[in-house]
């Protein structure tokens, strides 16, 4: 399935010179705080001028913590070069590899126009997300112009209502609601044939628990839930996955014989249906 790629453009001269501005600022800050494992792949110009499918991370400051929580890079950077890898081989779109022919993930701020240049954004560990006043109003912008986020392991209420409340900010809810999305919804055909939203544990959770549980936080987190913003066209632009780990199902896909049996082929169907309505809606 070919894949229809969209791009707002702000022009390449604008994007050399923030270029020039996210490698000062990644200078001066040192990143500390920021990432605590493998730090950040902003894009390059070459990456800027890419049309391939590249997977792409946004980098936001947490303002609470949450239990087995990192953050922005929660799952970084294996589930996001894994998911390409397998949608490489799941379907016919061409991904963007790097001179090696290694998958060419990407990372972004907010503040980084650079955003305009991926339809399809992910973040992770959102129960611990903050935005500021400019942040909020980029992301609204890039929704609205048609693009797509795609929000993932965030566990309980708490972690919810945290997010509710920083959606608020970038979509009045009264007129953009979160809502569950029923499972006879297009998305869950766009490609695969999705019949249950699967819950996926960080495999640390699942060893914690003997493989007998998915639940990470008990009775309170039993159920996972496939949630979503709509536009005025009824397009999703923001796709939420609560109470549920899909990114560990690809990060950690070769680490144990029955965690991927188990959820990381339940994982990959969800993630290649979801990216494909990005890129086609």
């Amino acid at each position: 399935m070919g894949l229809v790629i969209f791009v707002v453009s702000l022009g390449f001269s604008q994007q050399l010179q923030q270029l020039q501005q996210r490698r000062q600022w990644q200078q001066n800050r040192g990143w500390r705080g920021w990432w605590n494992r493998v730090p950040p792949k902003f894009p390059t110009e070459e990456d800027l001028r890419e049309r391939a499918f590249s997977f792409c991370r946004v980098l936001y400051e947490s303002v609470r913590d949450e239990p087995l929580g990192h953050g922005w890079n929660t799952d970084y950077p294996d589930s996001d070069t894994n998911f390409m890898v397998r949608f490489s081989e799941l379907t016919s779109a061409h991904i963007n590899r790097d001179a090696e022919g290694r998958p060419n993930h990407i990372v972004v701020t907010l503040d980084d126009d650079a955003i305009f240049n991926y339809p399809f954004i992910f973040m992770s560990d959102v129960g611990t997300a903050g935005f500021t006043p400019s942040q909020a109003e980029r992301l609204r912008q890039y929704l609205l112009r048609g693009g797509t986020l795609y929000v993932d392991d965030f566990w309980g209420i708490r972690a919810f209502e945290h997010w509710k409340h920083e959606m608020a900010q970038i979509l009045p809810p009264d007129r953009y609601p979160i809502v569950d999305v029923p499972l006879d919804h297009t998305i869950f055909r766009t490609f695969f044939t999705i019949k249950e939203v699967p819950q996926i544990p960080s495999i640390q959770f699942w060893r914690r628990s003997g493989g007998t549980s998915t639940s990470e936080r008990g009775l309170e987190t039993n159920e996972p839930h496939f949630r979503g913003i709509f536009d005025e066209k009824d397009r999703l632009m923001v796709i939420m996955t609560h109470n549920t780990d899909i990114a560990d199902g690809w990060e950690r896909e070769a680490e144990d014989d029955e965690f991927f049996y188990r959820f990381s082929i339940r994982a990959y169907p969800l993630g290649v249906n979801i990216v494909i309505y990005a890129m086609t809606h």
